[in-house]
């Protein structure tokens, strides 16, 4: 009997980048669907992508490690990059949700906004807001990624690791001008992180956004290594010197609190 010939795909048209993002995020969906993985010839029918689409998609997804191909079979899994990003996100959920009763006391009793980050790529992200209520907002959220030498938690987040790690990112990064007090220079900043270290917190006076002062305190793993910042923010009038010391130890306390309880239940590591 004569064996069926396919007919040959017909070369498809640029599908542009936001569908070939759509289909490299369905193919990641689907394999992590199938335990022994997926060919390229089943992704291609399951999704409804042309097999050079698909194997294209593939191939970059193989090379950057958020797939790996079976050698022997053909088929793909998920690579070890997606587990890793997986692992990290899901310890910045785990590590907000175990800080957000003591962000949201420490609210209550200073009356400004509280913010708790990690350290991502560089920038600090804001992984938990609790907005203190008043006229006073700041225009922040949850997910925004802030400069670190500009910020109050970038501070603390950079003083307590190696210095050569810090000025690393420091030169990678570049120190954007924000406002006009703004430190711009890597030695400046330096000496600044030195200070931060030696009072056990961090100030961010008017250098990210002028009328908003911002207090930062560092929250160590186990192993005594920085792992997330807690912030507070306000105006000038709220962190002036009559109420500043008040906020740096309710700051600092909280902070503790949140290193003792992550460690405590696992969050940040043994």
């Amino acid at each position: 009997m004569p064996q069926k010939l396919e007919k040959p795909e017909k070369p498809e048209k640029d599908p542009g980048t936001a569908t070939a993002v759509e289909r490299a995020l369905d193919i990641l969906e689907s394999t992590a669907q199938r335990r022994e993985g997926l060919s390229n010839s089943e992704i291609s029918r399951k999704l409804g992508i042309p097999k050079s689409s698909a194997s294209y998609i593939l191939r970059v997804l193989d090379r950057r490690g958020y797939l790996r191909r079976d050698a022997q079979n053909g088929r793909y899994r998920l690579g070890l990059k997606v587990l890793s990003l997986g692992k990290d996100a899901q310890a910045g959920v785990d590590l907000a949700e175990v800080a957000l009763p003591f962000m949201r006391a420490l609210s209550e009793k200073i009356g400004m906004t509280v913010h708790l980050a990690v350290l991502d790529q560089g920038e600090a992200v804001y992984v938990e807001k609790v907005e203190a209520p008043g006229f006073f907002k700041v225009n922040t959220w949850v997910g925004r990624r802030m400069y670190l030498h500009s910020t109050s938690v970038g501070k603390s987040l950079l003083a307590w690791m190696p210095k050569a790690e810090a000025e690393a990112i420091l030169r990678q990064q570049g120190l954007k001008k924000r406002t006009p007090k703004t430190i711009t220079s890597v030695p400046r900043l330096v000496a600044e992180l030195d200070r931060v270290r030696e009072l056990g917190h961090s100030v961010d006076d008017e250098e990210n956004s002028l009328g908003a002062r911002c207090l930062g305190a560092p929250i160590f793993d186990v192993g005594g290594n920085v792992a997330a910042a807690l912030g507070v923010s306000g105006t000038l009038t709220q962190t002036d010197e009559n109420n500043m010391t008040r906020i740096v130890e309710a700051l600092k306390d909280a902070a503790r609190k949140i290193s003792r309880q992550t460690i405590k239940t696992g969050v940040l590591g043994s």
